[in-house]
């Protein structure tokens, strides 16, 4: 079902002081709706106690909040939500809230599905139906913070979709996360597999987010494997971008790795890794990520222990600054992609809307350890 009127979430104060203004209201009724949907997180207009009920009767005939809806949930013991969002048209995405001792984290998707292709990437097996708004991109923060009794501080742009092919929604709802959300610019980091125009054009953006770059090969014949759209720009051209990027924001970048067994985890792809880099002048860390396992049609499966501290020690001994990531959901699907795919797997019904968690249910989820 596709909704016909306009969504408020996804306007800034500015817009909304003009919304207010054209329904006859002032200017300062948009404030108090951008205080309304992104600071205090309602998904009714009648919630919005301090506006006069004749004027959110003209919104609500003129214009619809737009909140996505929790259709499925699953919670890991580990404390890391997975949700399923149902959109205004019926589309759906995922997300996930990431609670660590000194943060909580939220992913967040900037498309339905992804054109990128990635053959490890349960999103890529579905393709591209769509971009989102920035209006849906910041909502799946907004529902997750809502149902969370701790603040989500920090986000990452890396749930299902590129959000550089989806530039203008990326980069207005990064601004409604710092401007009308109020978090803090330096937490917010962009993934990207590579799109050269939309890292030159988002280093003159003057946001100081972290930029991410989904490298996964130290060379271009294993990239275009893993990764067909790479195709499309080397590595070259890739790592030119992110220099120039970084010499424009003078922020440094981080280059996530995904370990998979047996095709890009061995100690020589470690240091022809840090050799490339290191030719590039680019500063950073490595983040490698173990793969959570997905059924693929090349069976690819994730690396051991042992090859994973060979391929950190390689990278740490030629000098390169080397975090893990910490694995969390496996229990619940949470790779990208995996439980948007299974739900359409095994229920082609409308997916039905869900209660919220109980706040008492998450605050005594155990830390991790």
């Amino acid at each position: 079902m596709e909704h016909k009127l306009p969504c408020l979430l996804g306007c800034n104060t500015k817009e909304l002081e003009q919304i207010a203004i054209e329904l006859g209201e002032p200017a300062y009724r948009g404030r108090q709706i951008a205080r309304w949907i992104y600071r205090k997180q309602v998904d009714s207009l009648d919630a919005m106690s301090d506006l006069p009920a004749a004027f959110r009767a003209r919104l609500a005939a003129h214009y619809v909040l737009g909140w996505p809806q929790v259709v499925h949930r699953e919670v890991a013991a580990d404390g890391t939500i997975k949700y399923l969002l149902r959109l205004e048209d019926g589309q759906s995405v995922e997300s996930v809230y990431l609670p660590y001792p000194d943060r909580v984290s939220a992913c967040l998707s900037t498309q339905v599905g992804c054109p990128a292709g990635c053959r490890f990437c349960a999103t890529a097996q579905g393709g591209l139906a769509r971009n989102l708004t920035a209006g849906e991109i910041v909502g799946q923060y907004l529902v997750m913070q809502r149902e969370s009794p701790r603040r989500i501080s920090h986000v990452v742009y890396m749930g299902m979709g590129e959000p550089l092919w989806n530039y203008e929604a990326t980069v207005k709802s990064l601004r409604l996360l710092g401007g009308e959300v109020g978090l803090s610019m330096r937490n917010l980091t962009v993934s990207t597999v590579g799109v050269v125009p939309g890292i030159l054009a988002l280093a003159k953006e003057d946001l100081p987010i972290t930029l991410a770059l989904s490298l996964h090969a130290p060379d271009d014949a294993l990239r275009a494997r893993l990764i067909p759209t790479a195709r499309k720009w080397k590595l070259d051209e890739i790592l030119a971008a992110c220099a120039e990027y970084a010499r424009i924001t003078k922020r440094n970048l981080t280059f996530e790795y995904l370990l998979i067994g047996g095709v890009n985890d061995s100690p020589e792809q470690a240091r022809a890794l840090a050799a490339l880099l290191e030719r590039w002048k680019l500063p950073g860390n490595v983040n490698l990520i173990p793969f959570n396992y997905v059924e693929t049609p090349e069976g690819f499966r994730r690396p051991t222990r042992e090859a994973i501290a060979r391929f950190r020690e390689a990278l740490v001994a030629a000098g390169r600054v080397t975090t893990q990531r910490m694995t969390r959901g496996d229990a619940i699907n949470a790779a990208c992609g995996q439980l948007r795919r299974r739900m359409a797997l095994s229920d082609n019904k409308t997916l039905r809307v869900v209660s919220s968690v109980p706040r008492a249910m998450l605050s005594s989820l155990p830390e991790p350890t």
